[in-house]
């Protein structure tokens, strides 16, 4: 009996994928659910299964071909008795560190896709970025005094990003701008705050979506990131985890940048950069005194963010930081 595979379904923002390098060939034995190829697309890479147990018998598409939605991929013939999983060749250890040969390839889909999204961004929207900079030794205190009880509590660490991602809420909600949107020549005005967070993975950079981040606690919010990571590095987000948003957070802190102006994240108006903390001198009642200081960047979209409110959207986040009782009601 034979049985053919076929490309899963697709969203509707992704039309194609490419396939990567086939696990199996032709005449290996497969195992029903063992994954015979992964199929690349513009935001995720989708494991192909095989439907049942059996030998494949044939190849209908090579590697890097690019396919849409149902058609067949390959034949395997169904076997009586349920075939061991072949395993995959272990990787050679590693030599010692070096630039290698001069070479050329192909870009992955979602480094295409990454790059034509940043030079749309820059060739649509009139991008302004406004700074500021907060004082991170109230998260710190609260964080210190709270971070042992909320993991054993919740079974996760107690990081920045909720004391982030609630604060943007919380700005949102009083700048309800910064979170629309242009279409043609309307303004969409979003009635959620699904907050887009920058991930880096090794396929390249995603951002996966915090659904109604508004109405997440700070255990929801640092559970949904752990997790939204480590799917990123095993290439599991799915499709619709990376569809839509209505604004973004990236930390290029966790590299070491100290300041830098982030890219809008097309349709979306405007996103925050956050920075890595450094200890540095700032005047406080009339006293120099150090104190763990972050730079913060708001990159906005001026045709429909007017300075003012970008501004004060900032201000707002940086008194929420520096105020962040209000950020952890309940540990």
């Amino acid at each position: 009996m034979k049985l053919e595979v076929r490309v899963p379904a697709l969203s509707d923002s992704v039309a194609s994928g490419t396939l990567l390098p086939w696990r199996k060939q032709v005449g290996e034995a497969v195992a029903r659910d063992e994954t015979l190829v992964d199929l690349e697309t513009d935001k995720v890479i989708l494991e192909i299964p095989a439907p049942a147990s059996g030998t494949l018998v044939e190849l209908r598409q090579p590697e890097g071909a690019v396919v849409k939605a149902t058609p067949a991929v390959a034949v395997p013939t169904v076997a009586a008795a349920p075939a061991p999983a072949m395993p995959l060749p272990s990787a050679p250890p590693a030599g010692p560190a070096t630039l290698g040969a001069s070479r050329r390839e192909p870009m992955s889909r979602l480094r295409s896709r990454v790059a034509e999204r940043l030079v749309a961004a820059q060739h649509t929207a009139a991008m302004l970025t406004t700074f500021n900079e907060v004082n991170m030794q109230p998260v710190n205190e609260l964080r210190q005094r709270f971070k042992a009880d909320f993991e054993v509590k919740h079974g996760v660490k107690l990081g920045y990003m909720s004391f982030f991602v609630r604060a943007v809420c919380q700005a949102l909600q009083q700048f309800p701008v910064v979170n629309a949107a242009i279409d043609g020549t309307d303004i969409v005005w979003q009635g959620d705050a699904d907050i887009g967070i920058a991930i880096s993975s090794p396929r390249g950079l995603v951002v996966p979506i915090l659904r109604r981040a508004q109405t997440l606690s700070s255990a929801e919010i640092e559970a949904a990131i752990a997790d939204f990571a480590r799917r990123a590095r095993e290439a599991k987000l799915t499709l619709e985890e990376l569809s839509g948003g209505t604004f973004s957070i990236t930390n290029g802190g966790v590299f070491g940048s100290l300041l830098s102006t982030p890219i809008l994240n097309p349709p979306q108006s405007a996103i925050l950069g956050m920075h890595t903390i450094q200890e540095r001198p700032v005047a406080e009642n009339g006293q120099v005194v150090i104190r763990p200081m972050m730079y913060l960047a708001l990159t906005y979209d001026h045709r429909l963010i007017d300075g003012r409110d970008a501004v004060q959207f900032l201000v707002a986040v940086k008194a929420a930081l520096e105020a962040p009782d209000a950020l952890l009601p309940a540990v």
